[in-house]
């Protein structure tokens, strides 16, 4: 089965363009979203049946505390494909208007019912046409020393009616197993004035032989 993260597909320029990623996100606004990724055998032979080999769900919220901190929590997926429930806190250590934009986070909740401590930075940076992200995090486990690391990068370009395009390269290493690596384009489209759909694909390029697809609901408050 399938071990890895389910990561946070979108970094965005502002509101309304889902998660902030760098971005600090403006006093009183905020964002959510729940998703699912399913996945299979890449290798058609090793397919059983039609059903998925993996599932994964997550929930994600943040909202603006400040102009400059932003709190949230993540359920769903740690990178080690564990369950886990964090809170976090996010605040702005560069927004410039030239330059990248640059922000640490941190977080702690549970993994498996472990405690964990999840420290993150992230870096933004706005294009002509839309953005280019790196994240990345690493989950701590204090009690039995366990810890894996997780970097993504996202590269987006806005479209014509509201529409977005998003190719994410998705790394991470989780505990005791080697490095993974997987490639998820995906694209973006407005439903309704708050309300925005992202559906993709996902395709293992390194110690993952799987590939997935994923839809995601957003919302804007």
């Amino acid at each position: 089965m399938l071990r890895g993260t389910l990561a946070l597909l979108v970094m965005s320029l502002s509101a309304g363009m889902g998660h902030a990623g760098a971005w600090p996100r403006e006093k009183g606004s905020g964002f959510a979203s729940v998703s699912v990724r399913l996945g299979w055998p890449q290798n058609l032979e090793e397919w059983a049946s039609s059903d998925p080999t993996s599932e994964y769900r997550t929930a994600y919220l943040e909202y603006g505390l400040t102009d400059r901190f932003m709190i949230g929590i993540d359920f769903g997926n740690s990178v080690s494909g564990d369950t886990k429930a964090i809170a976090f806190l996010q605040y702005p250590l560069r927004d410039q208007d030239d330059g990248p934009k640059i922000a640490v986070q941190f977080g702690f909740g549970e993994i498996s019912k472990e405690r964990v401590v999840r420290p993150g930075l992230a870096a933004g940076w706005g294009l002509e046409k839309g953005w280019l992200s790196i994240e990345s995090f690493m989950e701590l486990r204090p009690d039995s020393g366990k810890a894996d690391y997780k970097v993504d990068l996202t590269w987006g370009r806005n479209l014509a009616m509201d529409r977005k395009f998003i190719v994410q390269l998705q790394t991470g290493v989780p505990d005791g197993d080697p490095p993974f690596a997987r490639i998820a384009p995906s694209v973006v489209f407005p439903i309704t004035q708050h309300y925005m759909l992202e559906t993709g694909a996902t395709w293992g390029v390194h110690s993952d032989s799987s590939m997935g697809m994923k839809v995601e609901l957003w919302a804007e408050f």
